[in-house]
This record gives structure tokens, C-alpha cells and sequence, in this order.
């Protein structure tokens, strides 16, 4: 299973050729990760888990392929999933499609770009490692993949 977060390609996020500049596609990822938490639990939990409980999610590798454009007026839907929940910290799966366009039917969803951001689960206090937070994990659960995609 993944979560979509679906978000019109905006004029800032294109480089002159009119396509998105390659370091865009992880500020959507991003997106898609925080909008992740706003939707599973609701829209301050991020913000608390940061500053209340001092738990934060540094990345410490970042990968993407990139497969076809998307352009200043289309939509990205970002799928979010977990390919490692591990004890200590968490790998999130990105695909970045370009929707369909219903104006343009020709143009059919396309996959754009897919990557991984490992996170290391940190008390940010201290700024060690911690075991990932049991909500975490519960909130996680339905992403992680069980089969290595295709």
C-alpha cells in the first residue's frame, strides 16, 4: 500500500527548459512526507512530535532516478511507502507520476521520478539515534512493503 499527495507543478519549481529542475523532485518528496503525517494523524502532529517530544527525522541518504518530465501545469501525484522500517530508522519510497491530463488524453500517467530518503530517527535534544517511536511505527505499518516492487 502508499499514500498520494497529489500537487499542481508550480512555475518555481521549472528550470529554463520548461521542465522541473532535478533538485525539485525531493522538495516533493518532502511535501508528500509531511502531508503524510497531516493526514494520518491529524494536522499539528508533525510540528509536535518535533518540538514537544524532541523526535526528528534527519536525512541521511538521499537517491532518485529520474525517468520523464513533468512541466510547469501538471499535476504530480507523489506515492509515499516504506521500503525498511528499521529499528533505528525508516526508508521512504517516492514515485512521482504525472497525472493523467482529461484535456489531453493522450497524455496518460506517467512515472517521473522514483526515489529513497533514509531518515535516522533522532532525539533532537541529544541529536542520537533512537528506537523509531511505537506511534511511528503504527502510523507506518500499512506502508511497508513486503514485496520489493517491480
Amino acid at each position: 500500500m502508499s499514500f498520494t499527495y497529489a500537487t499542481p507543478v508550480r512555475f518555481a519549481d521549472v528550470d529554463h527548459a520548461g521542465i522541473v529542475y532535478y533538485p525539485r523532485f525531493f522538495h516533493l518528496f518532502h511535501v508528500a512526507f509531511e502531508e503524510l503525517w497531516r493526514a494520518r494523524i491529524g494536522p499539528r502532529a508533525y510540528s509536535e512530535l518535533i518540538d514537544r517530544d524532541r523526535v526528528g527525522f534527519p536525512a541521511v541518504r538521499a537517491e532518485c532516478d529520474f525517468k520523464g518530465p513533468l512541466k510547469f501545469g501538471d499535476i504530480a501525484e507523489i506515492e509515499v511507502s516504506v521500503a525498511r522500517l528499521g529499528t533505528r530508522s525508516i526508508t521512504f519510497r517516492y514515485r512521482v507520476h504525472r497525472a493523467a491530463d482529461s484535456e489531453a488524453p493522450a497524455r496518460e500517467r506517467a512515472l517521473c521520478a522514483e526515489g529513497q530518503v533514509v531518515c535516522a530517527v533522532v532525539d533532537l535534544a541529544a541529536f542520537v539515534a533512537i528506537a523509531v517511536p511505537e506511534r511511528v511505527i503504527a502510523m507506518l505499518a500499512d506502508l511497508v512493503e513486503h514485496d520489493p516492487p517491480v
